[in-house]
């Protein structure tokens, strides 16, 4: 086998293997098929990659095909919102259908289905069809209507179709065996009765095909030559190509090609729910604000919070197509946005929980319009002016009044790096009568040139903007909250999953425009919201800097582990060096989270530290990229490049590995 065969997913090796067997290139057609009954998720991304990924790979028409046969659920809200999210993840596709195009062909087909004894109309109620299907281990029994006549059965079904009968009195059920190992092979119902208005058909049908009859019908009628779903539908391929093998029988002069299912594993994500029916009922019961409220998993409610298409993408394709079903964290979707953010957001400085500065040595009739980079990664996004007056904001966090040797912002008698502007030493504090710190007077200082080892963000005081931020966490505490005995997933709503503040912003941010990205630099990436006017500015928290999470899950667990003998906690550094090692073997989903876990490392490794490690052996390229990612994050946190930090730089850049001189390191 080839290495390019290699690299195929199990999908792309079916079609190659179809394409090698007589199938012509031409006859590939794909589809994606949504029920509109919700708002597409973060799971349905995948469904989505494959099959347009498929089109774009094989230059093959994918159809966007609607399954709308339930009235009931189904609204052109829905249908809306899913092309919406479809054409904003940037794929187009070939036709645009509808389940219900297909009406009348799948009653026609119905009816000859009756003509030859595989159907009939079942008369009993539901739970007595419920109680004959038998189980997994217990073969079903008759229905007592399974042999009434084709007469009977025709006239019944046509009655049905002119609503003369109310909901529930009748179904039409194939007629295949109720002794079947598969339980889905038991005469299942093709027809159900429904005096349901339906969004495109109106009152025209008040009988409704079932999911199972339409879908693969669907499939061939529009030539689909591979059908693609995911994993919970394998156990229906067998109903899936009975029905079509009957009416490939009826139509095989005028749809020569009978589709083929194949099943994908679904995307599962930790601290998230994927059933539409659940996530309405957080729309129902007002616990989110609607599909796209930040905190949702849906595809509107990601763009909503500032996630990209490019993010999303890279997410899906470093997930990968699998057979196996497997819970991908939530922290790989969150790094992909920030990997990707990084590079396209430009910097800005705001304040969330501001604390006043006043520079006495500084005139209090003046201001400086400073020089600001707006992106180190992009050079193309060019500078920007941020104002400097004698009393500016910075956040309260960055300030104590005695602090020992580690904390490297300010403090009284200590020095701070001001961003873009000077740097300041703290004098003396000004507190109300219960003690509070309400400013903080500092002198600066011209000489830039001095070595200080903190660096903080600020805004100032006359120039501020104020902001209302949204800042999100995840909707829900657990990594399973659908998966506890006894308990629902609305147990562990996480009740801090949304927090308000009103914040002041450079004024440069004045002008943003809804849907505008920004990093605010040490706080994370944030963009402005829908809610947003020309009076109120609201911004919505997309992501952290790094993964606060990580740190929280051992806490989680203190309980769990109390009667443990302790351990020795492993220096940072150290754990670092054991996870290059395995780095390069890994694949790209795991490096990713590799790559992840080391930035959030790095935080806590000295130079000291991590200086002998510039010396490794070139054959071990994954410990080079553990250190070069390390660097770049003490690069970023303020350390000076020195001639043995260019030597590894240049070394690395000139590397045969491509993981290791592609790492950028001015950030």
């Amino acid at each position: 086998m080839s290495e390019e065969r290699k690299s195929l997913n199990f999908i792309e090796q079916i079609i190659e293997e179809d394409l090698a067997n007589g199938l012509s290139k031409d006859k590939l057609r794909f589809r994606f098929p949504p029920e509109p009954n919700g708002y597409l998720h973060i799971g349905h991304t995948k469904a989505i990659g494959i099959s347009f990924g498929l089109g774009e790979k094989y230059n093959a028409p994918v159809n966007l095909r609607f399954d709308d046969t339930n009235p009931a659920k189904e609204e052109q809200e829905y249908v809306d919102a899913i092309k919406k999210d479809i054409k904003w993840l940037g794929y187009t596709w070939a036709n645009e259908l509808y389940s219900s195009d297909y009406f009348h062909k799948l009653y026609d087909w119905a009816v000859k289905m009756i003509e030859n004894g595989k159907a009939y109309i079942d008369s009993q109620s539901s739970e007595a069809m419920a109680e004959q299907k038998g189980t997994p281990t217990q073969v079903g029994t008759n229905s007592p209507f399974r042999n009434r006549s084709v007469e009977e059965n025709l006239d019944l079904f046509k009655r049905m179709k002119n609503g003369e009968f109310p909901e529930g009195t009748h179904v039409l059920r194939a007629k295949i065996d109720m002794e079947d190992p598969n339980m889905l092979m038991r005469d299942p119902i093709m027809y159900r009765i429904l005096h349901a208005h339906h969004h495109r058909t109106g009152n025209e049908w008040c009988i409704y095909p079932m999911y199972d009859w339409t879908h693969g019908e669907s499939d061939y009628i529009e030539q689909i030559s591979h059908s693609l779903c995911s994993l919970e539908f394998k156990p229906h391929r067998k109903l899936y190509n009975w029905f079509r093998d009957i009416v490939h029988d009826y139509s095989s002069k005028e749809l020569p090609m009978p589709p083929k299912q194949r099943e994908f594993a679904r995307l599962n994500l930790s601290y998230t729910i994927m059933s539409k029916r659940k996530l309405l009922q957080l729309v129902e019961e007002g616990i989110v604000t609607g599909w796209d409220d930040p905190r949702m998993p849906t595809i509107s409610g990601l763009r909503r919070r500032g996630y990209t298409p490019a993010a999303i993408r890279k997410f899906v394709e470093t997930v990968g197509v699998a057979k196996r079903e497997n819970v991908i964290d939530v922290s790989l979707l969150e790094f992909c946005i920030r990997e990707d953010l990084n590079k396209t957001a430009n910097r800005v400085m705001a304040v969330l929980d501001p604390l006043k500065i006043v520079i006495t040595n500084y005139p209090e009739d003046k201001e400086e319009w400073l020089e600001a980079e707006n992106n180190p990664e992009d050079a193309s996004a060019g500078n920007r002016k941020v104002p400097f007056s004698r009393e500016i904001y910075i956040e309260k966090a960055d300030f104590k009044e005695e602090a020992g040797n580690k904390f490297f912002r300010l403090k009284l008698g200590g020095e701070v790096r001001l961003k873009n502007a000077y740097i300041i030493e703290a004098n003396n504090v000004v507190k109300d009568a219960n003690g509070n710190i309400t400013e903080v007077h500092c002198t600066y200082s011209e000489d830039t040139s001095k070595k200080v080892k903190g660096t903080l963000h600020w805004v100032s005081v006359k120039h501020a903007v104020k902001a209302e931020v949204r800042e999100y966490d995840r909707l829900f505490t657990d990594e399973a909250p659908d998966s506890h005995e006894g308990k629902t997933f609305m147990d562990f709503l996480n009740p801090n999953s949304l927090r308000t503040i009103e914040a002041f912003v450079e004024p440069s941010l004045a002008e943003a425009k809804i849907g505008e990205r920004f990093q605010f630099q040490r706080l994370g990436y944030f963009n402005v919201d829908d809610d947003s006017t020309q009076e109120k500015i609201i911004f919505n928290k997309t992501v952290g800097l790094r993964d606060t999470w990580a740190k929280k899950k051992p806490q989680q667990q203190t309980n769990q582990n109390q009667n443990k003998p302790q351990q020795t906690q492993r220096k940072p550094i150290d754990v670092i060096k054991q996870l290059g090692k395995k780095y390069t073997n890994l694949p790209e989903a795991k490096q990713a989270k590799v790559k992840a876990e080391i930035l959030q490392l790095a935080e806590d490794v000295s130079y000291e530290e991590l200086e002998p490690l510039f010396g490794t052996a070139a054959k071990k390229v994954g410990t080079r990229i553990a250190t070069m990612l390390t660097l770049k994050v003490l690069l970023k946190k303020g350390l000076k490049q020195n001639e043995a930090i260019n030597e590894f730089i240049n070394k690395s850049k000139n590397d045969s590995n491509e993981l290791l001189s592609n790492i950028t390191i001015n950030e």
